[in-house]
């Protein structure tokens, strides 16, 4: 394969992600149809890839992170990147296949017939975030390639020992032409959202989405956008506190909580305030009984993040506020070498005011609300922005529906935390400020194509039969009186 050229921060980006862009347009156009079995061998080589370079991407993210464990890394960053490449190849033949829609009547019966084909989109561009660099690249792209299209690709700047090695592998597995990643800070990333892509998908914050799909705007990009927000966790009176808060906690501390579906905040009964906290207390210390030296859990990924997440603390507790730090060998985090270690930090009764209730925390500190009736979890929860997951612990059927059916958000998982991403057949998408779009499994196949309509006319003069011609006629009126019919 032919490694693309190494760019520098000088020089003009632009035109060089531009040159990239037309050399994969044109190549694309030229390819003609492109097969499944070329769609195959494509997703085959980022599989290949990532089982090669498995122990490097593990050296290079316990480098970017200061401290991520082998474990996290090929469970959630590799694994989770290879899966979708898997469900791809078994799914593609089916999902390229025309699909047969019905035609009105009385075309229908006339000899008209209607389909739809998945045609690719050409190339599309990928932006992927910093907490899962592996997964977030190649996850998006198994969508993208499944669907026949071309990829250009931007890593996060804050992973750049990982960014450098999915580089080499990119530029090991591919032609330029097939597929392009272009590493560096935000002035690359806004050249890039700048491309005429035919699509773009960018995975990240809120924030940041905005100045995505305003440069995408300026070329009538489409984009699918993967954001985050405050995914709540609803405890019920019927649940087993125990396994619940287990679970939860399971989902707060994987990757320090720095996940867009890590449980935000939690929705408790009052009189089971207490016992939650101790029951996370208990969940965290059968995880981690040290946690300052101890390898398998994550540090925050720098100091920029750090120091914004120490903040929320640094606010809450000039306020009053109970802080409860969930310390179990009673370490002192203040004397850290190198990393920026924080413990899973429990908030109960937060003022709604504090910055953590505002903002998607992206860190192992959890606020721990309480209810005393069901209803006003749904108001409360209703009263904020909507967000990508919302969790319900319980069961209570009619609570259940209640979170289902009376609130909005991107996914939801009953009786545990995250595990719906990892259904390939579910679609994985936010909604409002959480998101725009959605891909995983034949929904990424559909994202990443265009569903061209097809309708082929039957043999006789269906416009002259149902007298659509000058001069109108009794068919006319026929035709006319059929359609407003109630």
């Amino acid at each position: 394969m032919n490694a693309p050229e190494q760019l520098p921060v000088e020089g003009d980006i632009e035109s060089r992600m531009q040159a990239v862009l037309e050399a994969q347009r044109s190549d694309y156009l030229k390819e003609g149809v492109v097969s499944a079995e070329t769609r195959i061998d494509r997703l085959n080589r980022a599989i290949d890839i990532q089982i090669k370079h498995q122990a490097r991407l593990v050296e290079a993210l316990n480098s970017d992170f200061s401290c991520r464990c082998r474990e996290v890394t090929l469970l959630t960053d590799v694994g989770a990147g290879i899966a979708p490449m898997k469900h791809a190849k078994k799914h593609l033949r089916k999902w390229m296949k025309a699909q047969k829609r019905p035609t009105i009547f009385p075309l229908n019966l006339l000899g008209g017939r209607s389909r739809i084909e998945y045609q690719p989109l050409g190339v599309v561009g990928v932006i992927a975030p910093w907490n899962f660099p592996v997964n977030m690249v190649f996850s998006p792209l198994a969508g993208v390639l499944a669907a026949g299209n071309r990829a250009m690709i931007k890593p996060s700047e804050f992973t750049p020992a990982t960014s450098e090695v999915l580089s080499e592998m990119i530029a090991e597995a591919y032609d330029t032409n097939e597929v392009a990643m272009f590493t560096g800070g935000p002035e690359v990333g806004q050249a890039f959202s700048g491309l005429a892509f035919d699509h773009m998908i960018f995975t990240g914050a809120t924030s940041i989405a905005r100045h995505i799909m305003a440069a995408a705007s300026r070329n009538l990009v489409p984009v699918t956008l993967e954001l985050g927000g405050k995914s709540p966790v609803v405890i019920s009176r019927s649940a087993d506190i125990a396994k619940s808060v287990g679970r939860v906690m399971v989902g707060k501390t994987l990757n320090a909580g720095q996940i867009c579906l890590a449980p935000d905040y939690l929705l408790v009964p009052e009189e089971k305030l207490h016992e939650v906290i101790d029951a996370a207390q208990d969940a965290v210390a059968g995880m981690y009984p040290t946690i300052l030296d101890n390898p398998e859990y994550t540090s925050v990924v720098n100091e920029r993040h750090y120091q914004r997440l120490t903040g929320y603390l640094a606010e809450a507790e000039e306020r009053g506020e109970k802080v409860i730090a969930i310390n179990p060998a009673n370490e002192d985090f203040g004397q850290q070498q190198g990393t920026h270690k924080i413990p899973p930090t429990l908030i109960p009764e937060p003022s709604d005011d504090l910055k953590m209730m505002e903002e998607e925390l992206f860190g192992p500190l959890l606020p721990i609300r309480t209810y005393r009736e069901f209803e006003e979890t749904i108001e409360y929860i209703n009263s904020k922005p909507r967000p990508l997951a919302a969790y319900y612990f319980g069961e209570d059927r009619q609570e259940e529906q209640a979170m289902l059916k009376r609130t909005t958000s991107g996914g939801v998982c009953i009786n545990d935390v995250i595990m719906h991403v990892m259904q390939e057949d579910l679609p994985f998408g936010g909604v409002g400020p959480s998101g725009m779009g959605a891909y995983h499994g034949f929904k990424g196949f559909q994202t990443f194509s265009h569903a061209k309509s097809i309708y082929r006319q039957a043999r006789v003069n269906v416009a002259k039969l149902g007298g659509m011609l000058p001069p109108y006629s009794k068919a006319t009126e026929s035709t006319i009186k059929m359609q407003l019919k109630n």
